[in-house]
Order: structure tokens, then C-alpha cells, then sequence
């Protein structure tokens, strides 16, 4: 049997730029009610740019809700709308400034699936050229290339935190182990 929720009811509580949070009364399966606080997010895009050495791309930069500095794949979120696969090639020349001549989907992450309806999009691109950044003016970051077992060390030490990393690096070594 599958579970669900029907929505009855939703409030707007915050409209920002990058989130809307609503507050939605809920019929559960047993037919008792309950709310449900829920951050609505356009979602994002992931790109893991890989060289023929097996190095990986990563950034560093400062994230502020978490009041430290972060490595990750470059990303970026989506606008409404926006393709995914087309924001990962944008943020893989933004971030990186590279292109690729081939890309391999890892899938999608769910970052919080607790009260986020947030959903990444991870593509790996391989056979990549230089062509320079194009960060955005509020952008400040560090392009670092990162050997695959060096970065396997990352997650496992925990230096490397953000979820769609750890997710894209666990992926493509499992990718390549089973080839």
C-alpha cells in the first residue's frame, strides 16, 4: 500500500527570492489532521567535472548559513522552470570555466525530505576545455582539482560535508567499480 498525505488546506507564511515556506493542513491515512511546515525550493543542479586523471573539480567557498567555508561540486539553483541539465552546464562554466564533450547522469538527491521540496540534479562531464569563469558578482570561491581517492579521504574523514557532494563522489566510485 502506498502512503500519502492530501493537502486541505496552505498558508503562505514567507515569499523570498530562493524559498517560499508554507504552512498546510493535512489529512493523514487514518483520517486524523496535522500541519505541515514546508520549505518550496526551485531545486538545483550539480555538475562533477572529471579529468582524464580521475581528478575531480571541487570548490571552496564561504557559506553563510553555516558560518564556515565548504567543499563542493560546483552547483547552482535553478529558476523556475529551468532544466536542470542546461544549469549544470551553466554552473560547470560559471564556477569552473570549463565546457564537456560528454555527460553522465548520477541521479537525483533529496537533500531534506523531512520539510524541503528541494531536488538535485548530479551530472558527472568528462572530455572538458577551458574556457574561464563567469562568476556571479556576489560568487567568491576557489577552484581546487581533486585526485578521486583523495577525495574518497575527504568524505570519509569528513572534511567534505555537503550532501551532493558526498552523494556525487560515492556514486561515480560506485559507477566505477562496477564498469
Amino acid at each position: 500500500m502506498a502512503h500519502s498525505e492530501k493537502t486541505l488546506d496552505s498558508q503562505m507564511i514567507f515569499n523570498g527570492r530562493v524559498i517560499r515556506v508554507t504552512l498546510d493542513k493535512v489529512l493523514l491515512e487514518n483520517g486524523n489532521t496535522s500541519t505541515r511546515e514546508v520549505v518550496h525550493h526551485h531545486g538545483g543542479a550539480c555538475i562533477m567535472p572529471v579529468t582524464d586523471q580521475n581528478e575531480i573539480y571541487m570548490v571552496r567557498q564561504f557559506r553563510y548559513a553555516l558560518g564556515e567555508e565548504v567543499w563542493e561540486l560546483p552547483a547552482g539553483k535553478l529558476e523556475a522552470g529551468e532544466d536542470p541539465f542546461a544549469a549544470a552546464k551553466r554552473e560547470l562554466e560559471e564556477e569552473c570555466g570549463l565546457t564537456a564533450d560528454e555527460y553522465t547522469s548520477l541521479g537525483v538527491l533529496y537533500p531534506t525530505v523531512g520539510y524541503d521540496s528541494e531536488k538535485i540534479y548530479i551530472w558527472i562531464a568528462r572530455g572538458l576545455h577551458t574556457t574561464g569563469q563567469h562568476l556571479d558578482d556576489d560568487e567568491f570561491l576557489d577552484v581546487h582539482k581533486v585526485p578521486l581517492e583523495k577525495a574518497l579521504a575527504m568524505v570519509e574523514d569528513n572534511t567534505i560535508r555537503d550532501s551532493k557532494t558526498i552523494a556525487g563522489i560515492l556514486r561515480y566510485a560506485l559507477m566505477r567499480k562496477g564498469q
